[in-house]
């Protein structure tokens, strides 16, 4: 078993309101990616801001 290495946590816990249904669809396509809440949200936040305004050119 490899040894345990802890690392600095590099990212800012936030606080945001979503409707509980937004959520529920949150949690479901984290669920079939096996990715925590979290994971799920942050990799979108990188699409959206990785593909933002692409369509106005």
């Amino acid at each position: 078993m490899p040894a345990f290495i802890p690392k600095q946590y590099k990212k800012e816990p936030i606080t945001i309101r979503v409707s509980m249904e937004k959520l529920a669809q949150i949690d479901q396509r984290a669920a079939e990616y096996d990715m925590s809440r979290s994971e799920f949200i942050n990799q979108c936040i990188d699409y959206a801001m990785e593909h933002i305004g692409e369509e106005k050119e």
